[in-house]
């Protein structure tokens, strides 16, 4: 056998072998895994229906519901919408400004406090949807002139 092979080849003809002899020795177990030792656990268990096979079909019928008493789903509440804030609806550069209030006496550290009060009230993260063009608006504003007004300090 081993004259004019190779040595893998002689191999793969002796595994060849013995599954062919195994598969005749066990061919009455057919739900058996070459090479376990042991059957599969769906395969002991005993009356199981085919409906719980299906993975998606076993969790409904676990739940022990009759189709008839489960009501349709009602539609939620509809929220109320949104009302725009007065102070999102002044975008002009100027209006911004007199929001904030700059003078001649702030200091880099009242600037910083100015500019995290403002962004509690405007930052477009903090408010509806439909008003976080207005709210970026405004904060892009408000950032521009404290940075101008820390450039004036000279930081």
């Amino acid at each position: 056998m081993l004259f004019g092979q190779s040595v893998f080849q002689s191999v793969l003809e002796r595994l060849k072998a013995e599954d062919e002899t195994e598969e005749d020795a066990e061919a009455p177990a057919a739900h058996r895994v070459s090479g376990l030792a042991t059957g599969l656990a769906f395969d002991v268990m005993e009356g199981v229906s085919a409906a719980s096979q299906r993975v998606g079909q076993a969790y409904f019928d676990n739940l022990e519901l009759d189709a008839a008493a489960i009501e349709p789903e009602q539609a939620p509440p509809s929220e109320p919408e949104p009302v725009m804030p007065d102070h999102l609806a002044r975008t002009a550069p100027a209006e911004v400004a007199a929001e904030l209030a700059i003078s001649a006496a702030d200091t880099p550290l009242t600037l910083g406090e100015k500019r995290r009060a403002f962004a509690r009230t405007n930052h477009p993260d903090r408010v509806a949807p439909p008003f976080r063009d207005n709210a970026t608006k405004r904060m892009t504003l408000a950032n521009l002139l404290i940075d101008e007004a820390l450039r004036r300090i000279g930081r």
